[in-house]
């Protein structure tokens, strides 16, 4: 018997002609691909946050596929969304976001026949992409890294014990589900036990960033929750290529939400300028 879980994620497929199921990094990923006219263009590839899904972009990726004139590759990440579940424990690897970086992203260049990438990213998204970037793949042109964690901040982690209070007390476990389906306990539970496992505090990228040579925008709220403008200040001093910065007073962790219109233009210009192909 096929389980309720799967055929709903079937028919999801059925209606969406963008999205498919593909095998990358060792796991089925649910994709939403809008492929560039000519295969020669470059395409968008968008990596969410650490509670994040397709479906929580909204229509950013495709608005700015439209406006660049980019193809556009959303996904779930492993455990989110309709990809493959994390199943219980719901216990991570410390060094997943590496794994992701060096596995996943390049599995889904190839699958997609993507020659020419810009990469972006959103918190541990933002993470997995500049990690994607060092390594070296001639085909990541770019990256735009929002509210990034190169380290492990002490407002990360007070942050995440209270929200593991909300899933605890309130309904965002419901409110959840309405992006990840069954897929819910393992998308938030894999993502704060990580986080709030003692192991996990010495997690530390910089050093493996001076191999990043194409241009990086860095996005930072100033009321980041999540992270604080050391994250941005440590791009820049880690990274060998160009850095842009935008900074958002009044901003939280989700910048491309909060101040839509200006980031949207500020990526425009970003790609428009700097990564034209």
């Amino acid at each position: 018997m096929v389980h309720a879980a799967k055929l709903k994620l079937m028919d999801k497929i059925g209606r969406n002609k963008h999205l498919q199921l593909v095998w990358a990094g060792g796991y089925n990923i649910l994709t939403e691909w809008r492929p560039p006219s000519t295969s020669d263009q470059t395409s968008l590839l968008f990596l969410h946050e650490g509670l994040g899904s397709i479906s929580q972009w909204k229509d950013l990726p495709h608005s700015l596929g439209k406006k660049t004139g980019y193809g556009v590759l959303v996904y779930d990440r492993f455990g989110y969304g309709g990809s493959a579940c994390l199943a219980a424990p719901h216990q991570r690897p410390t060094d997943f976001m590496q794994r992701e970086a060096s596995t996943t992203v390049p599995d889904l260049l190839n699958t997609f026949g993507i020659k020419h990438a810009i990469l972006y990213g959103h918190s541990d998204g933002g993470t997995i992409a500049l990690l994607a970037a060092a390594e070296g793949d001639t085909r990541i042109l770019g990256v735009v890294s929002e509210s990034a964690h190169l380290f492990v901040e002490p407002e990360s982690i007070d942050s995440i014990r209270s929200i593991r209070s909300q899933w605890e007390t309130t309904d965002l476990r419901e409110r959840l589900r309405r992006h990840h389906g069954d897929n819910v306990d393992g998308a938030f539970l894999g993502w704060s036990n990580l986080w709030l496992n003692p192991d996990f505090a010495s997690f530390d990228i910089r050093g493996k960033l001076k191999n990043i040579t194409c241009p990086v925008l860095a996005i930072q709220g100033t009321d980041d929750v999540y992270g604080t403008l050391a994250q941005v200040d440590a791009i820049k001093k880690s990274v060998s290529g160009d850095v842009e910065t935008l900074i958002l007073p009044d901003c939280g962790h989700s910048p491309h939400v909060e101040a839509r219109t200006v980031v949207m233009d500020h990526v425009s210009e970003f790609l428009l300028t700097n990564l034209r192909h």
